[in-house]
């Protein structure tokens, strides 16, 4: 952070003084909440804000009460907008969505409080008792999602609180048998739970658990000479894997979501690495791309370092866990974005080959051009 304090004999200069880079910047008044902003070019935007008013101007002018400002060099608009959050939660607690217009992303939801689980595509994290999978780029790909996994399944779609009794109407899914029909008890609640419980270790394992049971059918059903069941078997499998392929680079079980964003730093021969570990961004670094003092390291033992010694995650609230997954799809599913993500299935085992690829790239790409 840079700070300017706001002295009426010295201020103009000190702003001058100011790049005119992309930068995030506090206005703070004399009394009152401060101002919040985002600019690529800080110093004209500060000129225009508190500069001298050399005539009426229906843009904001904050030179009268300005007391002091802050201000943060980005490299990246991801680095803006975690900056931004940071700050706007801080100061704004009550109004960092409106401020930010951070949009919620889209998840499956498993339902496991109720005594018949069941999903439903939804924007907003709960708490223990559920299971969410995603985030999607859109609702219409959650919805999609769900209902072409619950074909493999017979847990129920519809969204009534059930009184199971036999003379309940039931519905199409039942005729169909894509529906176990707990609301007529064709099946226990027991019976109901196992099947929910599949359900449960499919979305945990993102398919594993079904694709794996479906090849040692398959390969059972060949040994047998079951050619004909084995042939169905596969193409069952071949679905599944389509299914699995299809769902998006982010999409898992929203506290398992791990990876790493790399994308270019405001600081020369670096690059921004910003970790993003069970579900919620850790403090990022501007990661040199070449040590200038001592005997030279090579790149992925210097990344293990840097994993290695980041802080335990902090306790955060449901809402705080659902604000960070949607930094990460706003930027992620973009046409801005900048820098690439290298997902990896948990903390302890980062890709990183990967990850030195994909910092020499982005490094590449953010080189200026002579």
């Amino acid at each position: 952070m840079i700070q300017i304090n706001f002295d009426e004999s010295t201020v103009d200069e000190r702003i001058a003084e100011c790049p005119d880079r992309a930068a995030v910047f506090l206005i703070w008044p004399r009394e009152g909440k401060p101002y919040l902003g985002k600019t690529s070019l800080l110093r004209r935007r500060l000129k225009r804000l508190v500069g001298p008013r050399a005539h009426a101007s229906r843009f904001l002018h904050l030179r009268s009460v300005a007391e002091r400002i802050d201000y943060w060099l980005y490299g990246s608009r991801l680095e803006a907008n975690l900056r931004m959050y940071g700050l706007a939660r801080r100061y704004f607690p009550d109004d960092y969505a409106r401020i930010l217009k951070l949009r919620q992303p889209a998840y499956v939801k498993l339902v496991l409080t109720n005594q018949y689980p069941r999903t439903h595509v939804s924007t907003r994290l709960s708490g223990a008792g559920s299971l969410h999978f995603g985030p999607f780029a859109t609702r219409a790909a959650a919805e999609q999602f769900e209902s072409g996994f619950l074909d493999f399944f017979q847990l129920r779609r519809c969204q009534e609180d059930l009184a199971p009794s036999p003379e309940h109407p039931g519905c199409v899914y039942g005729e169909m048998n894509k529906c176990m029909r707990p609301c007529q008890q064709v099946v226990s609640a027991p019976e109901y739970a196992s099947e929910a419980q599949r359900v449960s270790a499919f979305l945990s394992t993102g398919g594993a658990s079904l694709m794996e049971s479906l090849e040692a059918a398959r390969d059972r059903l060949s040994a047998e000479l079951e050619f004909e069941e084995a042939a169905r078997t596969h193409k069952r499998l071949e679905r599944v894997q389509a299914l699995v392929q299809n769902k998006g680079d982010l999409a898992t079980e929203v506290h398992k979501l791990c990876g790493m964003a790399v994308v270019p730093s405001a600081e020369p021969e670096c690059v921004g690495l910003w970790p993003f570990m069970n579900g919620l961004w850790r403090a990022g670094c501007d990661f040199a791309l070449r040590e200038e003092e001592g005997s030279p390291r090579p790149m992925d033992r210097r990344l293990r370092e840097m994993l290695e010694a980041l802080p335990a995650a902090p306790r955060v609230t449901v809402g705080e866990r659902q604000d960070h997954a949607a930094i990460l799809t706003g930027w992620y599913f973009s046409s801005w974005r900048d820098g690439e993500w290298v997902s990896f299935p948990e903390p302890a085992s980062p890709p990183f080959r990967k990850l030195v690829n994909a910092i020499h790239r982005v490094a590449k790409a953010a080189a200026p051009r002579a």
